[in-house]
Protein backbone atom coordinates (compact mmCIF):
# COMPACT_ATOMS: atom_id res chain seq x y z
CA UNK A 1 0.00 0.00 0.00
CA UNK A 2 2.69 2.50 0.78
CA UNK A 3 4.38 1.64 -2.29
CA UNK A 4 1.68 2.31 -4.27
CA UNK A 5 0.78 6.45 -2.33
CA UNK A 6 4.59 6.79 -2.44
CA UNK A 7 4.83 8.47 -6.09
CA UNK A 8 1.52 10.66 -5.40
CA UNK A 9 3.16 11.64 -2.02
CA UNK A 10 5.86 12.48 -4.27
CA UNK A 11 4.02 14.59 -6.71
CA UNK A 12 2.02 16.29 -3.89
CA UNK A 13 5.20 17.18 -2.25
CA UNK A 14 6.53 18.73 -5.28
CA UNK A 15 3.52 20.53 -6.04
CA UNK A 16 3.63 22.21 -2.52
CA UNK A 17 7.05 23.06 -2.89
CA UNK A 18 7.22 24.78 -6.35
CA UNK A 19 3.88 26.72 -5.16
CA UNK A 20 5.41 27.79 -1.86
CA UNK A 21 8.38 28.54 -3.71
CA UNK A 22 6.81 30.73 -6.48
CA UNK A 23 4.64 32.56 -3.03
CA UNK A 24 7.60 33.33 -1.51
CA UNK A 25 8.98 35.19 -4.52
CA UNK A 26 5.63 36.48 -6.25
CA UNK A 27 3.04 38.82 -4.97
CA UNK A 28 0.10 36.57 -5.36
CA UNK A 29 -2.15 39.51 -4.07
CA UNK A 30 -0.72 41.33 -7.25
CA UNK A 31 -1.10 38.03 -9.56
CA UNK A 32 -4.66 37.52 -8.45
CA UNK A 33 -5.70 41.25 -9.26
CA UNK A 34 -4.11 40.69 -12.58
CA UNK A 35 -6.25 37.29 -13.24
CA UNK A 36 -9.04 39.25 -12.31
CA UNK A 37 -8.47 42.26 -15.14
CA UNK A 38 -8.77 39.12 -17.97
CA UNK A 39 -11.45 40.80 -20.94
CA UNK A 40 -14.40 38.09 -20.73
CA UNK A 41 -14.54 37.90 -24.68
CA UNK A 42 -10.85 37.13 -24.73
CA UNK A 43 -11.30 34.73 -21.99
CA UNK A 44 -14.25 33.32 -23.64
CA UNK A 45 -12.14 32.96 -26.99
CA UNK A 46 -10.01 30.91 -24.83
CA UNK A 47 -12.46 28.52 -23.57
CA UNK A 48 -13.48 27.65 -27.47
CA UNK A 49 -10.15 27.11 -28.76
CA UNK A 50 -9.48 24.72 -25.97
CA UNK A 51 -12.83 22.73 -26.53
CA UNK A 52 -11.49 22.71 -30.03
CA UNK A 53 -7.93 21.51 -29.18
CA UNK A 54 -10.20 17.96 -27.80
CA UNK A 55 -11.58 17.38 -31.30
CA UNK A 56 -7.72 17.91 -32.66
CA UNK A 57 -6.85 15.85 -30.00
CA UNK A 58 -9.48 13.22 -30.66
CA UNK A 59 -8.48 13.14 -34.79
CA UNK A 60 -4.87 13.02 -34.06
CA UNK A 61 -5.84 9.52 -31.99
CA UNK A 62 -8.31 8.38 -34.65
CA UNK A 63 -5.36 9.08 -37.44
CA UNK A 64 -2.70 6.85 -34.92
CA UNK A 65 -5.75 4.03 -34.58
CA UNK A 66 -6.17 3.54 -38.07
CA UNK A 67 -2.74 3.54 -38.87
CA UNK A 68 -2.58 0.46 -36.88
CA UNK A 69 -6.00 -0.82 -37.80
CA UNK A 70 -7.62 -0.07 -34.98
CA UNK A 71 -11.06 0.95 -36.09
CA UNK A 72 -13.24 2.85 -34.06
CA UNK A 73 -15.75 5.10 -34.98
CA UNK A 74 -15.23 8.95 -34.94
CA UNK A 75 -18.44 9.59 -32.19
CA UNK A 76 -16.71 7.02 -29.86
CA UNK A 77 -13.18 8.34 -30.13
CA UNK A 78 -14.19 12.05 -29.42
CA UNK A 79 -15.96 10.46 -26.34
CA UNK A 80 -13.46 8.14 -25.21
CA UNK A 81 -10.27 10.99 -25.72
CA UNK A 82 -12.80 13.51 -23.86
CA UNK A 83 -13.31 11.29 -20.98
CA UNK A 84 -9.73 10.65 -20.84
CA UNK A 85 -9.11 14.66 -20.72
CA UNK A 86 -11.36 14.69 -17.65
CA UNK A 87 -8.95 12.24 -15.47
CA UNK A 88 -5.96 13.32 -16.85
CA UNK A 89 -7.15 16.33 -14.52
CA UNK A 90 -9.71 14.24 -11.91
CA UNK A 91 -6.29 12.03 -11.28
CA UNK A 92 -2.86 12.61 -9.67
CA UNK A 93 -1.44 11.34 -12.29
CA UNK A 94 -1.10 13.26 -15.63
CA UNK A 95 -1.48 9.58 -17.42
CA UNK A 96 -4.30 8.04 -15.95
CA UNK A 97 -6.87 9.13 -18.36
CA UNK A 98 -4.78 7.01 -20.84
CA UNK A 99 -5.16 4.32 -18.51
CA UNK A 100 -9.18 5.49 -18.91
CA UNK A 101 -8.55 5.45 -22.35
CA UNK A 102 -7.21 1.60 -22.85
CA UNK A 103 -10.13 0.43 -21.01
CA UNK A 104 -12.98 2.25 -22.60
CA UNK A 105 -11.16 1.36 -26.36
CA UNK A 106 -10.93 -2.11 -25.26
CA UNK A 107 -14.89 -2.11 -23.93
CA UNK A 108 -15.44 -0.61 -27.51
CA UNK A 109 -14.41 -3.20 -29.24
CA UNK A 110 -10.82 -2.91 -29.97
CA UNK A 111 -8.21 -5.60 -29.31
CA UNK A 112 -5.91 -5.42 -26.33
CA UNK A 113 -3.18 -4.96 -28.21
CA UNK A 114 -4.72 -2.02 -30.54
CA UNK A 115 -6.16 -0.57 -27.32
CA UNK A 116 -3.44 -0.07 -25.68
CA UNK A 117 -0.57 0.46 -28.85
CA UNK A 118 -3.30 2.96 -29.76
CA UNK A 119 -2.75 5.23 -26.81
CA UNK A 120 0.69 4.65 -26.21
CA UNK A 121 1.55 5.55 -30.04
CA UNK A 122 -0.55 8.68 -29.86
CA UNK A 123 0.89 9.69 -26.38
CA UNK A 124 4.87 8.93 -28.55
CA UNK A 125 3.24 11.31 -31.24
CA UNK A 126 2.39 13.96 -29.32
CA UNK A 127 5.56 14.08 -27.53
CA UNK A 128 7.49 13.76 -30.87
CA UNK A 129 5.77 16.47 -32.51
CA UNK A 130 5.72 18.86 -29.47
CA UNK A 131 10.10 17.93 -29.14
CA UNK A 132 9.78 18.87 -33.13
CA UNK A 133 7.91 22.11 -32.94
CA UNK A 134 10.46 23.01 -30.17
CA UNK A 135 12.99 22.44 -32.87
CA UNK A 136 12.13 23.99 -35.51
CA UNK A 137 11.01 27.20 -33.47
CA UNK A 138 14.59 27.48 -32.07
CA UNK A 139 15.53 29.66 -34.97
CA UNK A 140 12.91 32.06 -33.68
CA UNK A 141 13.76 32.07 -30.60
CA UNK A 142 17.49 32.36 -30.99
CA UNK A 143 16.76 35.18 -33.16
CA UNK A 144 13.87 36.59 -30.03
CA UNK A 145 16.32 35.80 -27.28
CA UNK A 146 19.99 35.28 -28.61
CA UNK A 147 21.28 35.44 -25.33
CA UNK A 148 18.97 31.97 -23.80
CA UNK A 149 21.55 29.44 -22.71
CA UNK A 150 21.55 25.84 -22.75
CA UNK A 151 19.66 26.14 -26.44
CA UNK A 152 21.94 22.75 -27.18
CA UNK A 153 19.03 20.96 -25.09
CA UNK A 154 16.37 21.03 -28.31
CA UNK A 155 18.64 19.41 -30.85
CA UNK A 156 19.45 16.77 -28.10
CA UNK A 157 15.99 15.90 -27.24
CA UNK A 158 15.10 15.95 -31.16
CA UNK A 159 17.92 13.30 -31.56
CA UNK A 160 16.91 11.44 -28.10
CA UNK A 161 13.08 11.53 -28.99
CA UNK A 162 14.21 9.86 -33.13
CA UNK A 163 16.22 7.28 -31.60
CA UNK A 164 13.25 6.25 -29.09
CA UNK A 165 11.39 5.63 -31.80
CA UNK A 166 13.62 4.01 -33.52
CA UNK A 167 13.61 1.62 -30.42
CA UNK A 168 10.60 1.05 -29.75
CA UNK A 169 10.20 -0.23 -33.43
CA UNK A 170 13.20 -2.55 -32.99
CA UNK A 171 11.64 -4.08 -29.66
CA UNK A 172 10.14 -7.61 -31.53
CA UNK A 173 13.83 -8.55 -32.10
CA UNK A 174 14.63 -9.37 -28.22
CA UNK A 175 15.69 -13.04 -27.91
CA UNK A 176 13.01 -15.61 -28.91
CA UNK A 177 13.64 -17.31 -25.32
CA UNK A 178 11.98 -14.42 -23.99
CA UNK A 179 8.95 -14.18 -25.91
CA UNK A 180 7.43 -16.65 -23.20
CA UNK A 181 6.38 -13.72 -21.60
CA UNK A 182 3.23 -11.90 -22.33
CA UNK A 183 4.66 -8.58 -21.86
CA UNK A 184 7.78 -9.58 -24.64
CA UNK A 185 4.78 -10.34 -27.01
CA UNK A 186 3.22 -7.12 -26.05
CA UNK A 187 6.54 -5.06 -26.86
CA UNK A 188 6.40 -7.38 -30.47
CA UNK A 189 3.03 -5.96 -31.42
CA UNK A 190 4.13 -2.35 -30.10
CA UNK A 191 6.81 -2.89 -32.16
CA UNK A 192 5.01 -3.91 -35.30
CA UNK A 193 2.13 -1.49 -34.73
CA UNK A 194 5.11 1.79 -34.55
CA UNK A 195 6.35 0.78 -37.59
CA UNK A 196 2.88 0.87 -39.57
CA UNK A 197 3.03 4.17 -37.99
CA UNK A 198 6.31 5.81 -38.60
CA UNK A 199 7.43 4.13 -41.28
CA UNK A 200 4.07 4.45 -43.76
CA UNK A 201 4.61 8.10 -44.83
CA UNK A 202 1.04 9.07 -45.12
CA UNK A 203 0.01 7.84 -41.77
CA UNK A 204 3.67 9.53 -40.59
CA UNK A 205 2.29 12.58 -41.61
CA UNK A 206 -1.17 12.82 -41.00
CA UNK A 207 -0.58 12.16 -37.38
CA UNK A 208 2.40 14.40 -37.24
CA UNK A 209 0.08 17.36 -38.73
CA UNK A 210 -2.47 16.92 -36.11
CA UNK A 211 -0.06 16.81 -33.26
CA UNK A 212 1.34 20.07 -34.53
CA UNK A 213 -1.26 21.79 -35.22
CA UNK A 214 -2.81 21.02 -31.52
CA UNK A 215 0.34 22.32 -29.93
CA UNK A 216 0.16 25.62 -32.37
CA UNK A 217 -3.50 25.77 -30.76
CA UNK A 218 -2.04 25.57 -27.36
CA UNK A 219 0.05 28.03 -28.23
CA UNK A 220 -3.09 30.74 -29.62
CA UNK A 221 -4.86 29.87 -26.60
CA UNK A 222 -2.08 31.04 -24.36
CA UNK A 223 -1.72 33.96 -26.96
CA UNK A 224 -5.42 35.28 -26.53
CA UNK A 225 -5.15 35.11 -22.66
CA UNK A 226 -1.50 37.19 -22.36
CA UNK A 227 -4.12 39.28 -25.24
CA UNK A 228 -6.88 39.75 -22.86
CA UNK A 229 -4.47 40.81 -19.60
CA UNK A 230 -2.40 43.02 -22.00
CA UNK A 231 1.17 41.48 -21.14
CA UNK A 232 2.76 42.84 -24.72
CA UNK A 233 3.33 39.54 -26.14
CA UNK A 234 2.59 38.40 -29.62
CA UNK A 235 2.51 35.15 -31.83
CA UNK A 236 5.95 34.57 -31.89
CA UNK A 237 6.82 34.70 -28.20
CA UNK A 238 4.06 32.41 -27.88
CA UNK A 239 4.92 30.06 -30.00
CA UNK A 240 8.79 29.62 -29.49
CA UNK A 241 7.90 30.02 -25.46
CA UNK A 242 4.90 28.00 -24.71
CA UNK A 243 5.65 24.23 -26.26
CA UNK A 244 9.27 24.34 -24.11
CA UNK A 245 6.64 25.17 -21.19
CA UNK A 246 3.89 22.37 -22.57
CA UNK A 247 7.22 19.61 -22.80
CA UNK A 248 7.89 20.17 -19.10
CA UNK A 249 4.76 20.21 -18.08
CA UNK A 250 4.15 16.52 -19.89
CA UNK A 251 7.03 15.13 -17.59
CA UNK A 252 4.89 13.14 -15.07
CA UNK A 253 6.08 14.90 -11.56
CA UNK A 254 3.53 17.14 -10.37
CA UNK A 255 -0.26 16.83 -9.79
CA UNK A 256 -1.97 17.58 -13.27
CA UNK A 257 0.74 19.72 -13.95
CA UNK A 258 0.01 22.52 -11.21
CA UNK A 259 3.23 24.11 -10.09
CA UNK A 260 5.67 22.84 -12.80
CA UNK A 261 3.61 24.70 -15.78
CA UNK A 262 3.47 28.25 -13.36
CA UNK A 263 7.23 27.81 -12.28
CA UNK A 264 7.77 27.22 -16.21
CA UNK A 265 5.58 29.86 -17.32
CA UNK A 266 6.93 32.41 -15.39
CA UNK A 267 10.78 31.65 -16.22
CA UNK A 268 10.07 31.70 -19.94
CA UNK A 269 8.17 34.66 -20.35
CA UNK A 270 10.02 36.47 -17.90
CA UNK A 271 12.93 36.23 -20.58
CA UNK A 272 10.38 38.41 -22.97
CA UNK A 273 10.27 41.13 -20.27
CA UNK A 274 6.96 39.85 -18.44
CA UNK A 275 6.85 40.45 -15.11
CA UNK A 276 6.75 36.89 -12.47
CA UNK A 277 3.18 38.32 -11.08
CA UNK A 278 1.68 39.00 -14.71
CA UNK A 279 3.46 35.28 -15.70
CA UNK A 280 1.86 33.67 -12.64
CA UNK A 281 -1.74 34.86 -13.71
CA UNK A 282 -1.10 33.49 -17.22
CA UNK A 283 -0.10 30.29 -15.97
CA UNK A 284 -2.87 30.26 -13.38
CA UNK A 285 -5.49 31.07 -16.04
CA UNK A 286 -4.46 29.13 -18.74
CA UNK A 287 -4.27 25.87 -15.83
CA UNK A 288 -7.94 27.18 -15.34
CA UNK A 289 -9.40 27.04 -18.75
CA UNK A 290 -7.82 23.70 -19.40
CA UNK A 291 -9.97 22.62 -15.95
CA UNK A 292 -13.24 24.20 -17.32
CA UNK A 293 -13.27 22.76 -20.72
CA UNK A 294 -11.70 19.11 -19.05
CA UNK A 295 -15.30 19.00 -17.33
CA UNK A 296 -17.66 17.67 -20.09
CA UNK A 297 -15.71 14.75 -20.03
CA UNK A 298 -17.13 14.04 -16.66
CA UNK A 299 -20.22 14.61 -18.12
CA UNK A 300 -19.61 11.94 -21.00
CA UNK A 301 -18.12 9.59 -18.60
CA UNK A 302 -21.35 9.92 -16.19
CA UNK A 303 -24.04 9.34 -19.43
CA UNK A 304 -21.79 6.37 -20.32
CA UNK A 305 -22.92 4.26 -17.99
CA UNK A 306 -19.19 3.27 -17.04
CA UNK A 307 -19.76 5.34 -13.41
CA UNK A 308 -22.46 2.98 -12.20
CA UNK A 309 -21.05 0.02 -13.63
CA UNK A 310 -17.72 0.78 -11.41
CA UNK A 311 -19.98 1.49 -8.32
CA UNK A 312 -22.01 -1.77 -9.14
CA UNK A 313 -19.12 -3.76 -9.31
CA UNK A 314 -17.51 -2.33 -6.11
CA UNK A 315 -20.70 -2.96 -4.07
CA UNK A 316 -20.95 -6.73 -5.40
CA UNK A 317 -17.01 -7.16 -4.72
Amino acid sequence: MAKRWLPWAFKLALTAAIIWFLATRIDLGDAARQAATIRPDMLSLAVGLMLLQVLISAVRWQAVLRAIGALLAFRQVFEIFYIGVFFNIALPSSVGGDAVRMWKSRRAGLSLSGAVNGVMLERVVTVFGLVLMVAVAQPLLLRRLPDLPGTWVFPVLTLVALAGIVALMLLDLLPATMRRWAVVRGLGHLAQDSRRLFLVPRNAALSLVWALLGHANLSLTVLVLALGLDLGVDIVDCLVLVPPVILITTLPISIAGWGVREMAMVTAFGFVGVPAASGLALSVLFGLVIVVTSLPGGVLWLLSGAGREGEQSSARS
